[in-house]
């Protein structure tokens, strides 16, 4: 009897060991990848699987890798049609300041000007006329100044009275007055040494978008000659749905996809209060967080807005920098008991530093952010050496 109870005891002793074994081994698999990479870290190195990196804690540490817990909530995105544009700073139309014939052409289509230089010249009567006045009003100075000089020295001889210095004192202010606005009519015309041309100059510094001028033909004043626009100071004007006009806010971040897939950094500077009447949407202008290059104005691109407070509760996001591509895959370091194991991911859009992945990790899941690259430079070795 007694060997009976001693055998039950010993039954329910094993039977309890087994158990709290299999506990333990299923709450140590909460830091794996997945059931295969723990498998393998409780046998030896030989048996580890591809894409394990052996890391203790005081190597993380010393490796300076943070870790961040894999959540759910990823912010919402909305995708417009959006075209570029230039600002109005940034782009000029030059048109011809009086009737004349067009003398001279210095620049052409995507010629690059400083502001302030000549572009065209063009022979005009109002150059002539206007030389005229600033010769007239420089005669009639000379005359009043000299009138004044005389009246001066009469007055200081005690011949003449003081009404008379005052008097050709004011006719000399009245004709330097004159002779003040000649030239300045003369030099916003631009009117050139010979006195029958004026010069056309470019208001800004940028490239010619459009040059209707031609050698030799007769231009109205107001024509257009130029069209110039600075590559540094273009804008993207997005149309809004009426249904979406009032999520998108001033400063929600936003960013631009080329046509080669590329994806700018932008964001919303201002939303039109009203809608168009014609095509029912509302316009945001996003300003452009660094010069693009070949960039043009009127390009057709696509516009991801990230309205602000707006979160995906179905959808998962990471830090950009836990992402790595390692044989053209994008892959992120999950944290295990021994170490790291790299997963392959597919990720979705990237926006203000943040990835969203579409398929490859669970919520709860600890990853590497911070200095992940350390990992793959250490996978990368790992291959290295095994295939010599």
């Amino acid at each position: 009897m007694n060997r009976r109870n001693l055998a039950i005891a010993a039954g329910i002793i094993v039977l309890t060991a087994a158990l709290l074994l299999f506990l333990w081994q299923q709450g140590g698999s909460d830091d794996h990848a997945d059931d295969d990479a723990h498998a393998a870290e409780a046998g030896g190195e030989s048996d580890l699987p591809e894409g394990l990196v052996l890391l203790d804690e005081e190597q993380i540490r010393a490796a300076d890798i943070e870790l961040a817990t894999v959540q759910t909530g990823a912010a919402i995105e909305l995708v417009f049609p959006a075209t570029v544009a230039a600002s109005p700073t940034s782009s000029a139309r030059i048109d011809a300041r009086a009737s004349g014939v067009v003398r001279s052409v210095g620049k052409t289509l995507g010629d690059y000007v400083q502001q302030g230089e000549a572009v065209a010249r063009i022979e005009s009567a109002d150059a002539a006329a206007l030389a005229s006045q600033l010769s007239a009003a420089r005669a009639r100075v000379t005359e009043l100044s000299a009138a004044y000089e005389r009246e001066r020295r009469l007055f200081e001889a005690n011949v003449t009275a003081r009404q008379d210095l005052e008097a050709a004192r004011a006719n000399l202010d009245v004709a330097r007055s004159e002779l003040n606005r000649a030239q300045a009519a003369v030099a916003a015309a631009g009117v050139s040494g010979d006195g029958r041309s004026l010069a056309v100059t470019s208001p800004l510094s940028g490239r010619v978008t459009a040059a209707p001028i031609v050698l030799g033909a007769f231009v109205d004043a107001g024509e257009e000659l130029y069209r110039v626009v600075n590559p540094n100071g273009l804008q993207i004007e997005v149309a809004l749905p009426s249904e979406d006009a009032s999520r998108i806010q001033p400063g929600d971040e936003a960013a631009l996809i080329m046509g080669d897939e590329r994806e700018i950094g932008a964001r919303v500077r201002s939303v039109t209060p009203a809608l168009d009447p014609e095509s029912r949407s509302a316009t945001a202008v996003l300003s452009l967080t660094r010069a693009i290059p070949g960039l043009q104005p009127g390009a057709f691109l696509q516009a991801r807005i990230r309205p602000s407070g707006e979160v995906d509760q179905t959808r998962i996001a990471v830090p950009e920098d836990a992402v790595q591509v390692i044989e053209g895959r994008d892959v992120v370091f999950v944290r295990t008991q021994r170490g790291f194991q790299a997963r392959e991911v597919e990720t979705g859009s990237r926006s203000a530093g943040m990835v969203t992945i579409l398929s490859g990790l669970q919520p709860g899941w600890r990853i590497a952010s911070d200095n992940a690259f350390l990992l793959k430079a250490e996978l990368e070795k790992e291959g290295a050496t095994h295939g010599h």
